[in-house]
């Protein structure tokens, strides 16, 4: 099985040293670059052309306008976004910027590398009280939420999208998703990742920003 390969942004030393050393461990993942800001990772990204692009959102040069460039430029290439942040403003600028993850750092980051694998093949892995806040914003009306997310002109989650997102936020994997609903596995990446297809399309204000 060919590696994945992924880039590391943060400006914190430590935090890269200890992602690579749990990813190296598992034996799925290539380091193919690290950075320390966000100007580094876009470059870094568009040289080694990475599988996942795992950004620190408070970096210098900004985690978010990095991960709006690189997912415009490589639109293959997955972006999650490795915080400590929990602000709704941090949370669906992030995802407005084509991440497609939001982890927190002071979660097991030994869950890191099936977190990563999961991103690769499409799904959106989301820490479970940032999960929340995610269905929360679909579901409310809040005049704060409706301009953060977009909601104006935005698709419609299907009820099993939904089954899938309230899953997702209680911390089942994809394999018990798919057990809990008597579908396979590839069936609940497709749900996961036409939830977030969705999620970003509903917040693009306009072409070129990923800002409110």
């Amino acid at each position: 099985m060919t590696a994945l390969k992924v880039l590391i942004a943060d400006d914190h030393a430590p935090t890269r040293e200890e992602v690579r050393e749990i990813l190296l461990q598992d034996g799925r993942f290539e380091i193919c670059a690290e950075a320390a800001d966000g100007p580094a990772a876009v470059a870094a990204a568009l040289e080694t052309l990475p599988d996942v692009c795992l950004l620190d959102i408070k970096m210098p040069g900004s985690g978010v306008l990095a991960a709006w460039e690189i997912t415009s430029r490589l639109p293959s290439t997955r972006v999650v976004m490795l915080t400590v942040s929990e602000d709704e403003d941090d949370l669906f600028r992030a995802l407005r910027s084509g991440a497609i993850g939001y982890l927190l750092k002071d979660a097991d980051l030994t869950q890191l590398p099936e977190q990563l694998s999961r991103a690769a093949a499409g799904e959106a892995p989301l820490a479970p009280t940032v999960a929340a806040r995610v269905i929360a914003a679909f579901r409310g009306g809040e005049p704060r939420r409706r301009r953060l997310l977009g909601h104006a002109g935005a698709e419609r989650l299907t009820s099993r999208e939904w089954e899938v997102a309230d899953l997702v936020r209680q911390g089942l994997s994809s394999a018990e998703i798919g057990e809990r609903l008597t579908i396979t596995t590839a069936t609940v990446r497709s749900h996961q990742a036409s939830a977030a297809r969705k999620l970003r399309a509903s917040g693009a204000p306009g072409a070129d920003s990923p800002f409110p």
